[in-house]
């Protein structure tokens, strides 16, 4: 029988690290983007990651625009997180190999339902307000354009409806099925010697 304790603690845990990944990944995200820095989604993001992010900047400076303080950052969170989560559903600690190969493939996880759900949002932002020109609809379209302007120029809008997010939105999830659902496997059955 599950504690209802524990079950509150492992929702406290994943709930606080998982706010924090996506603040730290939608940054670098953005960053990757070159979104408008003076956007206050963006100052609200650089503010709550600066405080871990800058000494870290200083060991890991940026690679061609990847921030690679923010990718171990990520790394790390998950890692600890994974660790936490592991020591109080089965009090052990994981095995550190399996364990980063566990963290890439929830990171992965994650980087797809950030882009899914950034696509939903948009495309309900297009039938209910077309033409909201908040600063949080403009980060949207920053973060989405690369995917559903590759599927635009394969899938033109057909009688003036653009349904290039729906394939973007089959392929994301086709690739949690394929490629990151087993990579997260593996890691889970190496990390916990399963």
């Amino acid at each position: 029988m599950e504690n209802p304790l524990n079950n509150g603690l492992l929702f406290l845990v994943e709930t606080v690290f998982n706010l924090y990944i996506v603040i730290v990944m939608l940054r670098m995200l953005l960053q990757l983007r070159r979104a408008a820095y003076l956007n206050p989604v963006i100052q609200f993001l650089v503010k709550v990651t600066n405080p871990v992010l800058k000494p870290l900047q200083k060991i890991l400076p940026g690679f061609r625009g990847l921030d690679l303080a923010a990718v171990a950052l990520l790394l790390i969170l998950e890692m600890v997180k994974l660790s936490i989560v592991a020591w109080i559903r089965i009090a052990e600690i994981p095995h550190i190999g399996g364990l980063a190969l566990w963290a890439v493939g929830g990171l992965l996880s994650l980087l797809v339902n950030v882009y899914f759900y950034a696509i939903l949002i948009q495309v309900i932002l297009s039938w209910v307000a077309p033409s909201t020109q908040h600063p949080a609809t403009e980060l949207l379209y920053s973060l989405t354009e690369p995917l559903l302007g590759r599927a635009r120029r394969i899938i033109p809008p057909l009688g003036g409806i653009d349904i290039s997010p729906i394939p973007v939105m089959i392929v994301l999830q086709l690739f949690v099925i394929v490629l990151i659902q087993p990579m997260t496997n593996i890691g889970i059955s190496i990390a916990l010697g399963a």
